[in-house]
């Protein structure tokens, strides 16, 4: 398509007709005498055809970030599965038979060693986990630190890769404070909890890991946006946790069973109608759970 905006000075031979670009073939040429001044212009927009991808296939200006949670961090390069040349034109079939056997060979090459078919298998996992979990990526990215330092201190051997990647992700949620427990690990996983458990003791012990104790306020909003709590007597069981933590009425409890409770006595105080059963199930602990910890907050917090 000749594009008449892009006309600039008189043609140098005619000196009559004005320059025009063809934005197809990128010819500028005269509008009068039909001289061709020159044969290729500048793309000056962004690179559609660019031969790299990002991280979900769409086409990208560079390549995708580099990235724990792939074997080879997202360094590796791979041959175009577009069968031209770098001028656009199709190759022939002869060539189109010898790239195809390139392919195959670069795809073979890239996991030939043990380490790489593992972190394979193991981001695989890890990345169903994340579907499921609906985790952020900044937590996927520790998950997959984790299990790397696992694997060069040798701690894979003998033991299941996918019980060792839950592990590392509980470890990850459990160090960005993430509300995530071993039995959502567990669903999620396919794999007894008392397995996860294991290998996460394993973690905590070998790379001398310091995990924080999980805030109880961070499991309010889950299992009020499951049962649909109001937001007032959200705010008022928020409340009801800082008073205990501050009385040091919280320690050694576990954090998704106090949440519950102190939801539980936030429904008694503001009249809402939701049951224990309805809250245990929601924050995944039992009943007896919600009343002995209902009655401890309800004996230290005078509200």
């Amino acid at each position: 398509m000749v594009n008449q905006k892009n006309a600039k000075d008189n043609c140098p031979r005619c000196a009559k007709g004005k320059m025009v670009t063809d934005n197809e073939s990128g010819e500028m040429f005269c509008s009068k005498c039909g001289f061709v001044m020159s044969e290729k212009i500048q793309e000056s927009g962004p690179e559609w055809r660019s031969f790299t991808q990002d991280e979900h296939g769409d086409r990208a200006r560079a390549g995708a970030p580099t990235s724990l949670t792939m074997h080879d961090m997202g360094l590796a390069t791979i041959i175009n599965p577009v069968n031209k040349d770098a001028s656009g034109k199709p190759l022939t079939a002869s060539m189109k038979n010898t790239i195809e056997r390139l392919r195959t060979w670069d795809s073979r090459s890239q996991v030939h060693e043990p380490v790489d078919r593992n972190f394979r298998q193991a981001f695989s996992e890890l990345n169903r986990l994340k579907d499921k979990l609906a985790i952020s990526d900044s937590v996927v990215e520790k998950a997959a630190y984790i299990y790397r330092k696992a694997l060069d201190k040798g701690l894979v051997r003998g033991r299941s890769i996918s019980a060792l990647m839950a592990s590392a992700l509980y470890a990850a949620c459990r160090d960005t404070e993430t509300p995530r427990n071993l039995k959502d690990v567990e669903i999620a996983a396919n794999i007894k909890r008392k397995d996860i458990a294991r290998c996460y003791r394993l973690l905590v012990k070998e790379l001398d890991l310091k995990m924080p104790v999980t805030d109880s306020v961070q499991c309010i909003a889950r299992i009020a946006s499951k049962i649909g709590i109001q937001e007032k007597t959200k705010r008022f069981a928020i409340k009801v946790l800082k008073i205990a933590q501050a009385n040091e009425a919280s320690a050694g409890k576990d954090p998704m069973g106090l949440a519950a409770a102190a939801l539980y006595l936030s429904c008694v105080k503001n009249g809402e109608d939701k049951t224990q059963r309805d809250i245990a199930e929601a924050a995944n602990v039992t009943e007896v759970t919600i009343r002995n910890r209902y009655k401890g907050l309800k004996d230290s917090i005078e509200i």
